[in-house]
């Protein structure tokens, strides 16, 4: 009898279940049969990318029988320009995602890591895949007067024990789209010792209010086991290109690019990611769109005699007080596409993109007939 190709998989990855995405319209539209199906499961940019992002990609796609620059000159460079710190600095990876990845370089099975319950589902991914120990901090009450289902920043540190390498913090968080304010980041940071890596995920981060935005050179200055993540998949609408990167200092750049697949950004990604930066009209709009279908969602949800978790993502978190995933079917079948948390441990939620004025209103009136 054949063995089991299980069993020759590391423990770590025995135990893993693959990383389940929002369902794509099109397995939707041919599952059932219908069209016209709206897609706000994985926190899309409504609006598009950059007209130069797409311009970028029309001038450059005779190119793509080339490799691409496997340093990223140009982009590296434009990145160290905006943050105001050298090339040094920089990581780029195949989305943020990869670079959370490349943290395996900091992890063994005798490590642990630390994050947040209710925190992305990559970080116990990347963690549990090498063998190393998860230590998840308990997160606020549900009945918190802030931030309910947020960090909770001494849970974090009470977490960290001497085997702890590596502390993942999404700010704001997904899937509940919860903050920490910037001074309480701050005392958070202050107080983690030297020897763990804390891994600050900024993936939403362009969507907060700006005082709650961090100036990441003088954090990098002043936290030198600090790596920061960043994406153009949310914001800047390159999420099917999939590019991101990382601000550390020089030393931990090093070790992420040693461990870094070659030529892991491709050249589409790359000359695109350099031309939505340049397009400042495309960010300001997609934080207006955000901000006006965050409220409207808001006041409509509580309408309908629903909470929501306070959020600083372009998503929301909604409490349902029963269980999410049939409602989430239903929603499927009238055409709707959000997303389930119950992977997270949040049955009765479900999680929605903010999408245009026309996509959050259809949301809304199918909720409520379903509901």
């Amino acid at each position: 009898m054949r063995k089991s190709f299980l069993s020759l998989a590391t423990p770590g990855v025995q135990q893993l279940r693959p990383y389940l995405p929002g369902k794509p319209v099109e397995e939707l539209e041919r599952e059932l049969g219908i069209s016209g199906s709206i897609k706000l499961a994985s926190n899309e940019n409504p609006l598009g990318p950059s007209t130069k992002a797409l311009e970028a990609i029309q001038k450059h796609s005779g190119s793509i029988n080339y490799y691409p620059d496997g340093g990223g000159y140009k982009l590296t460079a434009r990145l160290a320009q905006k943050h105001n710190l050298p090339t040094q600095c920089i990581t780029l990876g195949n989305g943020s995602n990869d670079i959370l990845e490349l943290t395996r370089a900091f992890l063994t099975p005798e490590h642990s890591a630390v994050f947040s319950e209710y925190s992305f589902a990559v970080y116990p991914i990347v963690v549990q895949a090498v063998g190393a120990k998860a230590n998840i901090a308990t997160a606020y009450l549900e009945t918190h007067s802030t931030m309910p289902l947020g960090h909770d920043p001494q849970a974090l540190l009470s977490c960290i024990d001497d085997s702890t390498r590596v502390m993942f913090i999404a700010n704001p968080n997904n899937p509940t789209g919860t903050w920490l304010e910037l001074d309480v980041l701050k005392q958070l940071l202050d107080k983690v010792p030297d020897h763990v890596i804390v891994v600050l995920d900024l993936a939403y981060n362009e969507y907060m209010d700006e005082a709650l935005r961090p100036e990441i050179n003088t954090w990098i200055d002043g936290y030198p086991n600090l790596i920061v993540t960043c994406t153009f998949s949310k914001i800047y609408a390159l999420a099917g290109l999939r590019i991101g990167y990382s601000i550390s200092t020089p030393e931990i750049a090093d070790l992420l690019n040693r461990v870094r697949q070659p030529f892991n950004t491709n050249l589409l990604a790359q000359e695109a990611a350099l031309a939505s930066l340049d397009d400042k009209i495309h960010l300001t709009q997609s934080v207006s769109l955000n901000n006006a279908g965050k409220k409207y969602l808001q006041q409509a949800l509580a309408e309908l005699g629903l909470e929501s978790l306070p959020s600083m993502g372009n998503f929301i978190a909604i409490n349902l007080k029963q269980e999410g995933l049939p409602v989430y079917e239903k929603l499927l079948k009238k055409g709707v596409i959000v997303r389930p948390v119950a992977n997270y441990n949040m049955p009765e939620y479900i999680r929605v993109t903010i999408g245009t004025a026309e996509q959050n209103q259809r949301f809304v009136k199918t909720l409520a007939e379903v509901l």
